[in-house]
């Protein structure tokens, strides 16, 4: 019988959200995601360390250009095993700063030039603050495709939507860790799961008033989640899950229906700053989950850029020694 992760893959286009060049190679699938969190655990792993030390020689001493290189490394070897789409994310420590962040996404386009990939095979991944959306606005003009990221709330969704972002990462499993915290519950069934619920209403939203934005669920923490989402445009799925998914067998059945969303009734919302901000402040979730995810992807970099400054480090004691 047909593994689940094959039923899926007729249902929906599955992304590999990992750094782990052997692990996409396994799975096969269409796009790849990365985030700092991803880079960082693969950039610490012995049989990647060159694309580190690449980065390094390439950025001359400069950290924050050795980072973008370091990101861009990977990525460009991604592009040689996906046929599709991938993700690269801006530093979440520019959320806040619209033109940081569209200058800081043109220099990665270019580096991806440089090494001879597309900007078409490239998605940049900036965190769904409204500073962060405006930005996106500026680079899909350019012509500059974008992955709005840490999505909780359908106004972030609909904003994206609004301003032309070409695809979304709604979160799934992370909206349900916090009604499990809040609710002081073990779980919930699948249909009822929280993430599982917001991805739905953005998908049915999106699919009702003819939005061309791609919505990738991501953030998953059991297979139900993603059995139940079946039909969503994307979804970004971990190396564990993809495996499970590998190793089970039993029907697979349609859940988001594009046809179905048509006809549902569902009204328009306007989503203007005054608005996005508002309906943010009243859903504790989705704000403390933002500032959360950013909080998290920040750290994650600053973890990254200790292991790359001891690299440039490194490298400088030896060229002195060279010198001398």
């Amino acid at each position: 019988m047909t593994t689940q992760v094959e039923q899926l893959k007729n249902l929906t286009t599955v992304v590999a959200d990992t750094g782990d060049f052997n692990a996409i190679k396994k799975f096969a699938p269409q796009d790849a995601t990365t985030n700092p969190s991803l880079i960082y655990k693969a950039a610490t792993m012995d049989e990647y360390s060159h694309i580190v030390d690449d980065a390094v020689a390439y950025g001359e001493g400069n950290l924050s250009v050795t980072m973008d290189k370091l990101a861009v490394g990977f990525g460009t070897e991604i592009t040689k095993i996906v046929p599709g789409y991938v993700s690269t994310e801006v530093d979440a420590r520019l959320s806040f700063d619209t033109e940081a962040t569209v200058q800081k996404a043109l220099e990665i386009v270019r580096m991806y030039e440089e090494a001879g990939v597309s900007k078409e095979r490239i998605l940049i991944k900036v965190a769904a603050t409204w500073e962060g959306i405006q930005a996106v606005k500026i680079l899909e003009d350019r012509g500059i495709a974008c992955n709005a990221t840490l999505i909780f709330s359908i106004a972030q969704a609909i904003a994206c939507a609004d301003v032309g972002c070409t695809l979304i990462s709604p979160f799934v499993g992370r909206i349900m860790d916090w009604f499990k915290k809040t609710k002081g519950v073990d779980g919930f069934a699948p249909a009822e799961d929280p993430g599982v619920m917001s991805v739905t209403a953005i998908y049915n939203y999106f699919k009702k008033h003819g939005h061309d934005t791609i919505v990738m669920g991501a953030s998953f923490r059991n297979i139900e989640e993603i059995c139940e989402l079946a039909g969503c445009d994307r979804l970004t799925i971990s190396p564990k899950l993809l495996d499970e998914l590998t190793n089970k067998t039993g029907n697979l059945p349609q859940k988001l229906d594009e046809k179905k969303a048509k006809v549902m009734d569902i009204p328009k919302m306007e989503i203007t700053e005054s608005t996005f901000r508002w309906i943010m402040n009243e859903d504790a979730m989705a704000t403390e989950k933002l500032a959360e995810g950013i909080r998290g992807f920040a750290k994650d970099i600053v973890k990254l850029e200790e292991i790359v400054q001891k690299k440039i480090d490194t490298m400088h004691k030896r060229r002195k020694i060279t010198m001398e």
